[in-house]
């Protein structure tokens, strides 16, 4: 989205915070960045993320409400011509226009508290629709990514489908280089907890693997083994070119890993984050499909999920269409004007 952006001469500043912001900063250099503190969500160790999550719910209202003052005062001071939010529940105005990005119309509840699901579709379809635009990731129809977070229920009155985004691209001549790719992502402590349960398997595994530890604010490359390569983080195209010489890739299934994965066509192991109802529900439609093996966090066997990987597909290598995006953000842009 801000590559299209910067494509089509827009002047674009990144409000960001934590890990977003360092790895973003990395990306774009040379644009200007503003601190906007996030929703410090927090996730327990075991069991009882459902109780957590509604113990923080008073937090998240604060912290919307709050960046939704200090966006008036940033549209004051740097005089902003338009915003666009990635599922930032505060970031809209009357005064210009806001787009609003998510694949999430319908948030998926946990097991004990389906029976509100409607309401919050219907509070996360009325905060959607204060923003004047609401850009859904994913293409339309059956053959879509999102499944029913974005289908089935009706979407929001100012909702568009802009296909699929990733920052990767396929590449020519790309030789293998790993036999198997851990690329580790999402909120502590399940990061750490994912990362120590395959680091002790794979003292039993002889496989060429690199470890990218999702630390972007760290900068650490060291050898473990003759076979086993850690980095804290690479940047796009170390990242890209990494994905394309492996020959399996262990990971969370976040949307945008899906959607990356699925433009470059590699085979995958989906771990969901225990708790995260949204990956647990991708990650079994992908599963059903035969596309990915998927496994639980607690009960992770890296030699069964090797075996058993061979017995889904993977997505088709298919680079995404993007003249979706490119209009939209065309039209974006000439509203601005």
């Amino acid at each position: 989205m801000i590559r299209e952006l910067l494509a089509q001469d827009a002047n674009v500043a990144i409000a960001a915070d934590g890990r977003p912001y360092d790895l973003l900063k990395r990306e774009f250099p040379s644009l200007d960045f503003i601190r906007l503190p996030g929703y410090a969500i927090k996730y327990p160790s075991g069991d009882g993320i459902a109780a957590e999550m509604i113990r923080q719910i008073p937090r998240i209202v604060f912290v919307t409400y709050q960046e939704h003052r200090s966006l008036r005062q940033l549209i004051r001071e740097l005089q902003f011509d338009a915003v666009i939010s990635d599922n930032r529940f505060g970031l809209f105005s009357r005064k210009i226009p806001c787009a609003y990005i998510t694949h999430q119309v319908r948030i998926i509840m946990p097991r004990q508290f389906e029976w509100a699901s409607q309401l919050v579709y219907r509070l996360n379809k009325f905060t959607i629709e204060r923003y004047s635009e609401c850009w859904i990731p994913d293409y339309r129809g059956e053959e879509n990514l999102s499944g029913k977070l974005s289908h089935g229920d009706p979407i929001p009155r100012n909702a568009s489908f802009i296909g699929p985004l990733t920052r990767f691209k396929i590449l020519p001549d790309m030789k293998k280089e790993f036999d198997m790719l851990l690329v580790l992502s999402g909120p502590e402590p399940q990061r750490t907890a994912l990362e120590n349960i395959v680091m002790e398997q794979l003292k039993n595994v002889k496989l060429n693997t690199l470890i990218v530890r999702g630390i972007p604010e760290k900068s650490q490359r060291i050898k473990l083994s003759e076979s086993i390569s850690v980095v804290s983080s690479l940047d796009s195209r170390a990242l890209n070119i990494a994905l394309l010489t492996s020959d399996l890739i262990i990971s969370r299934p976040g949307y945008s890993t899906i959607m990356d994965i699925a433009a470059l066509g590699c085979k995958a192991v989906l771990i969901p984050t225990p708790g995260q109802t949204e990956q647990e529900y991708l990650a079994g439609e992908l599963e059903r499909k035969k596309l990915f093996f998927v496994q639980r966090q607690e009960n992770f066997d890296l030699r069964e999920a090797l075996n058993q990987s061979k017995n889904y597909t993977g997505f088709a290598r298919n680079e995404f269409d993007n003249s979706m995006l490119r209009e939209t953000v065309r039209k974006f842009l000439n509203r601005i004007n």
